[in-house]
């Protein structure tokens, strides 16, 4: 049974000084799947990805999260309606621990806002919701360490973590492997498929065997529009993608 989209959008566009980077895109993510968005370097994948999550603004079009309306929306408006993303490149405080890093998170996620300096005893209320969140992502054994010690891909791990920590109905992975060696990208395939459960997630993503594990829906984008979408077994084989991707063994095979 097809689920209902809980993401949407019609005729999304993004213009940049004569240049339409997202062209006229539809979009229908379906609840409680993994939707990949794919494609070669340049076809608009991260430009859809930032107008999904209101980091840019549309020049035409409509972005719905069930029945609202999120066009034109803040990021931190579109992340307290439910939609939160991680980003490529990791931004951490190198002098913080993990468990640091969730309870700000937490606390900044709710009505006290950034006031938890006023008082240490303010955080200690998110301690233990921290500590199930990085249980969540394998770093029970690393709470206490400063971030800066920790592999980079268990600094990805903190960042899903601290996505997860917005409690999220729609979760967006920017690259989540980017930078991977096969140990972690394994790890981050597993860690993700834990997650997806109760959410809908979106990624974008280069790697096609991460694709082809987790995304049961894939939109592969060219010069900002869609060129074909459908299960990866389907896509793999279209004559349009395998020519989008000339020289790529991943999809070409």
């Amino acid at each position: 049974m097809t689920m209902a989209p809980i993401l949407t959008a019609r005729g999304l566009a993004k213009e940049f000084r004569g240049f339409r980077a997202v062209d006229g895109v539809d979009l229908d993510i379906a609840e409680g799947g993994v939707h990949a968005l794919v494609g070669p370097n340049g076809a608009g994948k991260t430009t859809l990805f930032n107008l999904l999550t209101g980091f840019l603004k549309p020049t035409a079009g409509r972005i719905a999260l069930g029945d609202k309306d999120l066009t034109g929306s803040s990021p931190e408006q579109i992340a307290r309606l439910g939609v939160a993303r991680s980003f490529q490149i990791t931004s951490l405080f190198p002098q913080l621990t993990p468990q640091d890093h969730l309870e700000l998170a937490l606390a900044g996620s709710t009505t006290l806002g950034w006031r938890f300096w006023r008082s240490d005893r303010v955080l200690t209320r998110f301690r233990d919701r921290a500590a199930e969140l990085l249980e969540q992502v394998g770093l029970a054994d690393h709470a206490e360490v400063p971030v800066a010690t920790l592999a980079y891909g268990r600094k990805r791990a903190l960042e899903l973590a601290l996505a997860l920590a917005l409690d999220p109905q729609v979760l967006l992975l920017d690259e989540p492997t980017a930078g991977m060696g096969l140990e972690d990208v394994d790890r981050t395939v597993a860690l993700i498929d834990r997650v997806r459960e109760g959410r809908t997630v979106v990624l974008v993503e280069h790697n096609m065997k991460v694709v082809s594990s987790l995304a049961d829906r894939v939109t592969v984008l060219q010069h900002g529009q869609v060129l074909v979408e459908g299960p990866y077994a389907e896509i793999r084989r279209d004559p349009r993608v395998i020519s989008a991707y000339l020289g790529d063994a991943d999809v070409a095979h």
